[in-house]
């Protein structure tokens, strides 16, 4: 083990290991988000977080025209000659 001070622990249950809280504040880590590893000479692991608050529908506030629509109706009628 190396002489460097050790920031957060976590333990492996399964194939999981959790983030602690700290670590993910930090990083402003959320739901969604994907780890990526890489793995450096010598054995040390180096992990790049990709948030994904910038995915197609993140800016998305929903409809906002001028004609009222019935989710239920609208979705289940497309695509369908009536």
């Amino acid at each position: 083990m190396s002489s460097d001070s050790v920031d957060s622990e976590s333990k492996v249950s399964g194939n999981q290991a959790n983030i602690p809280a700290r670590i993910r504040r930090e990083l402003d880590i959320d739901d969604g988000d994907t780890l990526r590893w890489h793995i450096e000479d010598g054995g040390t692991v180096r992990v790049q977080v990709v948030q994904q608050r910038d995915g197609t529908f993140s800016a998305f506030d929903g409809y906002d025209g001028e004609q009222d629509t019935t989710v239920t109706a609208d979705h289940d009628a497309w695509g369908v000659d009536g």
